[in-house]
């Protein structure tokens, strides 16, 4: 029927088609749409279910100024370094426990405001009208909720829901020490007044109104005591980073869910940083005033005792006879005194300069030189540094776990220990050598007041005390002065630029559109690589453009998938797109019959690679299509191992070909009329043993023979090729070869089968009948097939297709998720 010569037969591997993977895409879109639409949710109950995150930010300038009362011979100045050492000592102070412990305990932001969410509980700090005052040396109930409710301006509810719970924990903040305490076992519940004092065993405070703030009936905030040194590790988080364009300006920024809290943290630890810093920068001073009033306090109980000899002395004495021939006598040795009693302040400050320094190892507290009016540079320079190094090391004790640090600062100071004590002993034996000459001019002064009279001696000696003493507390008050001036005009070297401030925004997190678009591409990635693996998995043969990859041999029709319970589905429904596509494929083979003038009957060979490819559906209705064209046609089932075609036409199976080609019945004997008019069977009759030289037998051609005598077509229902050799003896007998490949079903490489064994000449005549055929997407192409002469089939399907029945509800889900399958076999 067909001329061979015209079909160049090779054999193609199927490669990656990116066109039909993208259209297998679309054909998947309701998975799509399913997936995105199950992450788009749950990326809307992530959003919902987190707190909003607000990040605040301040910044502050160490700077380097020099107090403007001092001058250059000022003695109680205090040097913490340059500015780049000021900097890094800001920064580890202000991330240092030590440092925070200190402002959350000022802001006790160890209790927690909350109020009832959906998913959470949000902090309500700075937007409620009330604090709790606590009794810090009394219990407070730990990690549990405290609910405080307003019923009036005066009253609240006070509530805790122990459950079952005979015991309870308590936070004691003024040791940051636990306890345990017994519990109800239930709620706890009672009324108390705003200001009211509360003794109760797991709440020790009173619940303070603020008058600033409306009060809100009727509405529950809860309060909770958490862990202290929790609370502090929370806000050590806080960033400290310098400017880079900057150093010296350092910007502080925190996150959290409440941005009142965030602003007040800020702005009261640098509050309390430039405390710290300007008390630190006044020490020497404070040390200086504490030495000097201590001074003064000695000092001046023996001015009052002198000025009562003095006193007591003028009352019985006609001084003013006194004073005549003893004045300049009385200013040399007073002169005298005042040197004498210089040098003995000194070394009496380098002694207990030295023993301090021998039996001590903290230095910051140590006053000034110049209080003892040493004004060595050598001395007061090691003195302040030495004070530094001990004031650096204490605050770095808790916020450096660096050992090596201290190691150096211990050296530091341990070498300007020595050099101070050295400076000390070179001081003291200049100071001694000072004091004998002064003491040998006192001697000198005090031999020529002994030849003066008795009384006027005394009265030298009186007065040569007395302003002895004036003049030493003279010289002490303005020392103080002089510290109370330097301490009073001490700036902090630690500046607000920009104080924290809520200005509205802020926002950080969570970042909600990045959640969608996330969830958007996890929504699409997992059916995309779902469909991905199928297609890469896939290999079964789908599309006509995948067969045309794999074979040159034509495709002469395409089935579509059965619309009918059995196989008869051309004669139960004539007007379907299904019959329709046989009708195509009946026009094909009787035009090709024409044009290469076969006369007389045809006979068509039905096979296929393996079973359940539709082989013998496509036999009946094939065959049906013909009788009602009013041809007389008749199936002969040539698949003698697995019989099928008796049951959709209601016969029996005890007659059939074996009957007649092992000499038992003649072919009238065998023949069965259907009641589809011009179609007769003869089915395949009892499983034989030697099926394959059954039909290599003569008896074969004769009976081909004799039905060629009566009837117009002969349907050949053969075996199928890829499994048993059958199919290949009764090839001489037909005029062409219809080769059947099932949708979804035959694999890729059992095409290589048929190519094979048509360039050895085996089969003839080859054409293909693509079966199961669904014109979906999910399939790879989503336009038609549009191959071979029976292209027009589903073309005017709309037209004679009946009503269906409506799905099923499973038929749809199966439907949807690309599941159903073709009931074509």
């Amino acid at each position: 029927m067909f001329d061979t010569k015209d079909i160049k037969l090779i054999s193609e591997g199927a490669s990656f088609d990116v066109k039909a993977f993208l259209v297998k895409l679309l054909g998947h879109w309701k998975i799509f749409l399913l997936s995105m639409s199950i992450a788009m949710y749950w990326a809307y109950h992530v959003n919902i279910r987190k707190e909003s995150i607000y990040g605040m930010d301040a910044s502050i300038v160490v700077k380097d100024d020099s107090n403007p009362m001092f001058s250059n011979n000022t003695s109680l100045t205090f040097n913490w370094g340059g500015t780049s050492d000021k900097v890094q000592t800001v920064i580890t102070t202000l991330r240092s426990r030590t440092h925070n412990e200190k402002v959350v305990d000022k802001l006790q932001y160890y209790i927690n405001y909350l109020r009832k969410g959906d998913y959470f509980y949000p902090d309500a700090y700075g937007t409620i009208p009330f604090k709790a005052v606590i009794n810090k040396q009394r219990g407070q109930l730990a990690n549990t909720h405290i609910r405080i409710k307003p019923i009036s301006n005066t009253e609240f509810e006070f509530e805790v829901d122990f459950g079952e719970a005979k015991e309870a924990m308590l936070f004691h903040y003024s040791d940051y020490s636990t306890s345990v305490v017994k519990t109800p076992g239930k709620k706890f519940f009672s009324k108390f007044k705003f200001n009211q004092e509360i003794n109760l065993p797991f709440f020790n405070g009173q619940i303070t109104l603020d008058s600033s703030k409306p009060l809100n009936l009727n509405e529950d905030i809860y309060i909770q005591f958490i862990d202290f040194n929790g609370a502090v590790g929370a806000y050590r988080g806080i960033g400290v980073n310098t400017d880079a364009k900057a150093l010296s300006v350092i910007i502080l920024d925190m996150q959290g869910s409440n941005k009142a809290r965030l602003v007040e943290y800020l702005n009261s630890t640098v509050t309390i940083l430039r405390e710290n810093e300007l008390n630190s920068k006044n020490l020497f001073a404070v040390n200086t005033i504490r030495f000097i009033d201590s001074t003064l306090n000695v000092i001046e109980g023996q001015l009052k005792n002198t000025e009562s000899d003095l006193k007591n002395f003028r009352k019985n004495t006609n001084v003013y006879e006194l004073e005549g021939g003893g004045v300049k006598l009385s200013e040399e040795i007073t002169s005298l005194d005042l040197e004498q009693d210089n040098v003995k302040r000194k070394l009496a400050f380098y002694n207990f300069l030295k023993s301090y320094l021998e039996k001590n190892t903290d230095y910051s507290k140590l006053p000034a030189p110049a209080v003892a009016g040493i004004e060595d540079p050598n001395v007061i320079s090691n003195v302040s540094r030495l004070i530094q190094l001990s004031i650096e090391r204490a605050e770095k004790t808790f916020t450096v776990k660096n050992q090596n640090l201290y190691k150096e600062l211990d050296s530091q100071m341990e070498s300007i220990k020595k050099v101070l004590l050295n400076n000390i002993e070179s001081s003291k034996n200049a100071l001694a050598i000072d004091l004998r000459s002064i003491n040998g001019r006192i001697s000198k002064a005090e031999g020529s007041i002994n030849q003066l009279p008795e009384k006027e001696q005394d009265y030298i000696d009186i007065t040569r005390k007395y302003e002895l003493k004036e003049k030493i507390y003279s010289t002490f008050l303005e020392k103080r002065s002089e510290a109370d001036i330097v301490k009073a005009a001490s700036v902090s070297d630690i500046e607000f630029i920009d104080s924290a401030k809520d200005v509205g925004g802020g926002f950080r997190g969570p970042k909600r559109t990045i959640n969608y678009v996330l969830a958007m591409i996890v929504g699409f990635f997992l059916p995309f690589l779902y469909v991905l693996i199928i297609a890469l998995a896939d290999t079964n043969i789908n599309t006509t453009q995948e067969i045309l990859q794999l074979t040159k041999i034509p495709i002469i029709g395409v089935i579509g998938k059965k619309n009918t319970e059995n196989n008869l589905s051309v004669f139960e429904k004539p007007k379907s797109p299904l019959a329709e596509s046989f009708r195509a494929i009946r026009s094909s083979l009787q035009f090709l019959s024409k044009k290469h003038n076969v006369e007389g009957t045809k006979i068509l060979m039905l096979t296929s690679s393996i079973s359940g490819e539709g082989k013998s559906f496509c036999s009946i209705n094939l065959a049906t299509v013909f009788a009602l064209s009013e041809k007389k046609t008749v199936i002969v089932g040539l698949d003698l191992r697995k019989p099928k075609i008796f049951g959709d036409f209601k016969v029996n199976n005890n007659l059939g070909v074996v009957n007649y080609l092992v000499g038992q019945k003649t072919v009238d004997e065998i023949i069965y009329k259907s009641h589809i008019p011009n179609l007769d069977i003869i089915t395949s009759g009892p499983i034989p043993p030697n099926p394959s030289e059954l039909l290599m037998s003569d008896a074969m051609g004769e009976l081909i023979a004799e039905l060629k005598t009566k009837y117009d077509y002969i349907i050949l229902d053969t075996p199928p090729v890829g499994l048993v050799a059958d199919a290949l003896e009764l090839s001489h007998f037909a005029d062409a070869t219809l080769y059947v490949v099932r949708q979804a079903y035959t694999k890729r490489g059992m095409l290589s089968v048929v190519n094979e064994k048509h360039m050895r000449g085996e089969l003839k005549n080859v054409s293909i009948i693509f079966n199961g055929f669904q014109n979906k997407a999910k399939y790879g192409y989503g336009y038609g097939y549009g191959y071979g002469y029976g292209a027009y089939g589903y073309g005017y399907g709309a037209y004679y297709e009946e009503e269906k029945r409506p799905k099923t509800i499973k038929e749809k889900i199966l439907d949807m998720l690309g599941l159903s399958k073709s009931k074509n076999s």
